[in-house]
């Protein structure tokens, strides 16, 4: 598996990523019907490094990191990412978590902050807690899962 940064080239595979994770609902808290243009607009905002999983020329994930807050903020790091639907379980949320860390620190970040981690989400909480991320606290029903109800966000940090 390749992990480099998105090119233009990258934008239509990676709404289609999000569109399908955004149709799913239990992740994330997208509009179900995300047009493809939206995703785009979403996941390459503003200041974002974007980075992309590659698998025989596939795009398979994505993930991307930028100042979760401007100026006395910027010292930290927020990050986002997805995998296609048919390519989890294949360690591609591992690998691009590990190079947004390594590049965020490289960048200069102090810590990186998770804001908006789902409870039921126990694969994606597990990952994080395995690289090192703490849950700080959990805002109580806070996200609205599509067969769960409403569950908790939970706020995870890490030192870089």
């Amino acid at each position: 598996m390749l992990i480099r940064a998105a090119g233009d080239g990258d934008r239509d595979a990676v709404a289609d990523i999000v569109c399908a994770i955004a149709a799913i609902r239990e992740t994330y808290a997208l509009p179900r019907d995300l047009s493809p243009a939206a995703a785009q607009a979403a996941w390459f905002e503003a200041g974002a490094t974007v980075l992309v999983a590659v698998e025989d020329g596939i795009v398979v994930g994505t993930g991307k990191y930028l100042p979760v807050r401007p100026a006395g903020g910027a010292h930290v790091a927020t990050a986002s990412f997805m995998v296609a639907p048919d390519a989890t379980g294949r360690g591609v949320g591992r690998a691009l978590g590990e190079e947004v860390l390594r590049r965020a620190a490289a960048a200069g970040y102090a810590a990186m902050q998770f804001n908006a981690v789902v409870e039921t989400n126990v694969a994606a909480v597990a990952l994080w807690e395995s690289l090192g991320f703490q849950v700080m606290t959990t805002i109580p029903a806070a996200f609205e899962h599509p067969t769960a109800g409403r569950v908790g966000l939970h706020v995870m940090y890490r030192k870089l």
